[in-house]
């Protein structure tokens, strides 16, 4: 509108100074020899938005914006979380899928919470991704079997493996600070037939698991142990477990083959470039830590 107007007041204007050529001479007269410059503009399209501080700096697939260092967070042999670490926004996650929950396998308890507990945005995405399993059909009902546990949880559960194998580390059980699940964002997810028997690999023949594989970065999970990733994670093949890191790392981690220690390799050199390159150190605050891949 404002470009019209400026042509309107433009031709106002030579009307105004022409008035007494066309009173003399307003047959010869013609609107054409008038050369009439219109600035061009739209209003309609907007200013393109300037690039996030330090973007042209970021040469890694999944930018800044799109990782949460807590929620790529690691936990593992070489990366243990302190005995008093408790993650943040635990919730119950609801158990009736009637109303958008999904089934318990168990009803732990570990010190004063009891039931299953998982952060909020992981127990979200969690029913969330169980509801459109559900409206596929031709599938067994989900359970969760496993989900937040506590430092002191994980020690019991890893030195009680132990007694059982004669002191052997048969890589089934994390050691207490190396448990994806005292993060609050990793959790064991088995078909009904599943349930009540001792998970193994041989779950992965089972659709539904098959179908968390191959649909999980959908809802921002990752299979957290992969069955070619067991030297680089300590941890054998575990299908059924899950691990929340939020949709665009997921995406990534899954689309290239990859386990969480790799995806924090690369990550690593990424921020090595980034911070060469000028780059703003707060930006990528918390991106890495130890225990990645070698």
């Amino acid at each position: 509108m404002r470009g019209l107007r400026r042509v309107t007041a433009l031709l106002g204007i030579l009307a105004m100074l022409t008035a007494p050529a066309l009173a003399e001479d307003d047959e010869n007269f013609d609107l054409t020899d008038l050369t009439v410059v219109v600035e061009e503009e739209s209003l309609d399209e907007e200013t393109p938005a300037p690039a996030a501080p330090g973007d042209a700096l970021w040469d890694f697939p999944v930018a800044i914006g799109d990782i949460d260092p807590e929620l790529i967070r690691l936990a593992n042999k070489q990366s243990l979380l302190p005995k008093d670490y408790v993650p943040a926004n635990l919730v119950k996650v609801p158990k009736d899928p009637a109303k958008g929950g999904i089934r318990w396998a168990v009803t732990p308890s570990d010190g004063k919470l009891k039931g299953q507990y998982l952060r909020e945005e992981c127990a979200e995405a969690l029913c969330a991704m169980n509801a459109a399993m559900r409206a596929v059909g031709n599938f067994r009902d989900m359970y969760l079997k496993s989900a937040y546990r506590s430092y002191q949880k994980q020690k019991t559960m890893y030195h009680n493996r132990l007694a059982k194998n004669k002191g052997k580390d048969d890589g089934w059980v994390s050691m207490e600070g190396a448990s994806d699940h005292q993060t609050g964002l990793g959790c064991d997810v088995v078909p009904k037939n599943w349930k009540d028997k001792a998970m193994n690999d041989k779950m992965m023949k089972e659709p539904e698991c098959q179908w968390m594989a191959e649909h999980c970065q959908e809802y921002g999970f990752i299979i957290r142990y992969p069955a070619d990733k067991q030297e680089i994670t300590g941890i054998k093949t575990e299908p059924w477990h899950l691990r929340y890191v939020g949709i665009p790392v997921a995406a990534y981690i899954m689309e290239n083959g990859l386990c969480l220690e790799e995806f924090h390799t690369q990550l690593a050199e990424a921020v090595e470039r980034y911070l060469a390159a000028g780059g703003d150190p707060a930006l990528v605050s918390g991106f890495t830590q130890g225990g990645a891949a070698e």
